[in-house]
């Protein structure tokens, strides 16, 4: 992490330093177009005082004259080498600056550094009384001019102004670090005071000095003001947190209560589901029972009076018949009634058996639809409340007969109780269809449907539209949990107020083990 102070700094640095750079490239800008400048006045000037006294010593033909002229041009360092030439014999005269800027005599056509300029000589005769005589170019003087004197003053003044940042930049920094070290130092210490209140116990921390009577010190006192605050404040948290966390011991105690209280619900719930299946089977039972007991007792009283008259000698062919049509008018009721308690008290048992042990078996869906729909007979009976069954018969299920029992229960009374009214026609509605490893199965009515807002709490736990008769919310809900929970499903409903209601079961064929029994669900209403 960079911290302000090296970053100030930096910041500094580079504005110095961009600052300077501008600065010194204008000013390298300026001297380069000066010395420029100043490079081309002296090569006009050398060009023109050379094209003004070369030509009368050239055409005198007095080598003396053009070399002391020549010579004396050569002064200046930026000259490199002239040559003079005549128009008939070539190189008159010459002159060049060896590497350690001696002036030597040029006597051959060797190459000379620097960057050459040529300019013709031109003769005037002054004391020609001729109006009509002419110049005469007697020969060519060729100039060589160096730019290493003004390469060298520009690395110069580059070196220059570089050295100059540098230093500028070093006095900044140091500036800087002493100046801002009256700032940081305090602010350090305040820092670490924070670091302290953060990490360590409030009342280990102490109070920073506040000796300072500047804006720093304003700083550090309203720091320690905010300390004291602080502690005062972290007392009050520590406060309510110890009566959180024993309201949360509470409220943690008072859940578990309430959910053994559900549990027990749910298990009354359906203990009491069985109750009602033990009741009106065995009123069912009591019918088809009385008329074979009935049955049995006038065969007997028959069969006494028979074995009477047999006994006395005095037997008629009239009595034997009588007897004979008595004693089979007798065994067909005992026959199709002792059937009828039989096959009630098997779906009866099977029925039972599998609620109370919830035990996982293989079954036939069809068949156990038809039994569940047989031992509610007994309440069906007393309405006007049809049932149909629409599911194929090659439907096997390895799963838990029970749980399904207990769906198909308290979805089927659910519609009895609030789909129809009483001494109603009605009509229940079990379908059933495959979907792969799935069955989705519909149990709809043509009753009174559910209210819209109720439809999103159906399924909750002690929601209920019969409060206060009987109902006690926990129908649907047992039926939200076993679908969900033991057989690994889905269940939702559809329903239009006046056009009944459908309730849509997806469970597959071979479900996972049941989980634990926990909290009901979040969202769903239920009925009775």
């Amino acid at each position: 992490m960079v911290r302000i102070q090296v970053r100030l700094t930096l910041l500094f640095v580079v504005i110095v330093t961009l600052v300077l750079a501008i600065s010194g490239s204008y000013t390298q800008y300026s001297l380069s177009q000066e010395l420029e400048l100043r490079s081309q006045r002296l090569r006009e000037g050398v060009l023109t005082r050379l094209q003004t006294s070369l030509p009368s010593a050239l055409w005198d033909l007095d080598k003396s004259k053009v070399d002391s002229i020549v010579a004396a041009e050569m002064l200046p360092p930026e000259l490199v080498a002239i040559r003079v030439y005549d128009s008939s014999v070539g190189l008159f005269s010459g002159k060049a600056r060896d590497a350690d800027g001696h002036i030597q005599a040029i006597a051959s056509e060797a190459p000379v550094a620097g960057a050459p300029v040529e300019a013709n000589l031109v003769f005037r005769d002054s004391v020609a009384v001729s109006a009509s005589s002419k110049p005469v170019t007697v020969g060519k003087v060729v100039v060589n001019f160096s730019r290493a004197q003004i390469d060298a003053a520009l690395v110069a003044e580059v070196r220059r102004k570089v050295i100059e940042v540098l230093l500028l930049d070093l006095i900044l920094v140091a500036a800087l670090v002493l100046s801002l070290r009256i700032i940081f130092d305090p602010l350090k210490r305040l820092r670490d005071g924070l670091d302290d209140l953060a990490t360590r116990g409030s009342d280990e921390v102490e109070e920073l000095p506040d000796n300072r009577r500047d804006e720093l010190g304003d700083v550090i006192r309203g720091f320690n003001a905010v300390q004291r605050k602080l502690k005062s404040i972290i007392e009050r948290i520590r406060d309510a947190e110890d009566a959180s966390r024993r309201s949360q011991q509470e409220t943690a105690r008072a859940m578990d209560n309430l959910r053994q209280a559900q549990e027990s619900l749910l298990q009354s719930e359906r203990l009491a589901s069985l109750g009602a299946l033990v009741a009106g089977v065995a009123h069912e039972i009591n019918t088809p029972v009385g008329i074979a007991l009935t049955s049995a007792s006038v065969l007997k009283e028959a069969t006494d009076v028979v074995f009477a008259n047999v006994s006395a000698g005095n037997v008629k062919k009239s009595d034997i018949l009588r007897y004979l049509e008595t004693a089979n008018e007798s065994a067909r009721l005992i026959m199709n009634n002792a059937y009828r308690a039989a096959h009630l008290i098997h779906s009866f048992k099977q029925i039972a058996v599998d609620q109370v042990s919830e035990a996982r078996r293989h079954f036939e869906l069809r068949e156990y639809i038809g039994e569940v729909v047989s031992s509610l007979q007994p309440t069906l009976k007393k309405t006007r409340i049809a049932i149909a069954i629409d599911c194929p018969d090659d439907i096997v299920l390895d799963s838990y007969p029970g749980a399904l029992a207990q769906v198909l229960t308290n979805l089927t009374l659910n519609c009895v109780e609030h789909a129809f009214d009483a001494d109603s026609e009605g009509r229940i509605a079990i379908g059933v269809r495959r979907d792969g490893g799935w069955i989705e199965m519909q149990v709809s009515d043509n009753g009174k449907g559910i209210a819209a807002d109720m439809l999103d709490k159906v399924f909750d736990p002690f929601v209920t539209t019969r409060r206060g008769q009987g109902g006690t919310g926990l129908g649907l809900n047992i039926v939200f949990n076993l679908i969900v929970k033991q057989f690994g499903g889905t269940i939702s409903v559809n329903s239009t107020p006046g056009r009944g209601a459908c309730f849509t079961l997806r469970i597959p064929r071979e479900p996972p083990a049941p989980a634990r029994p926990g909290a009901a669900p979040a969202a769903a209403a239920l009925l009775p």
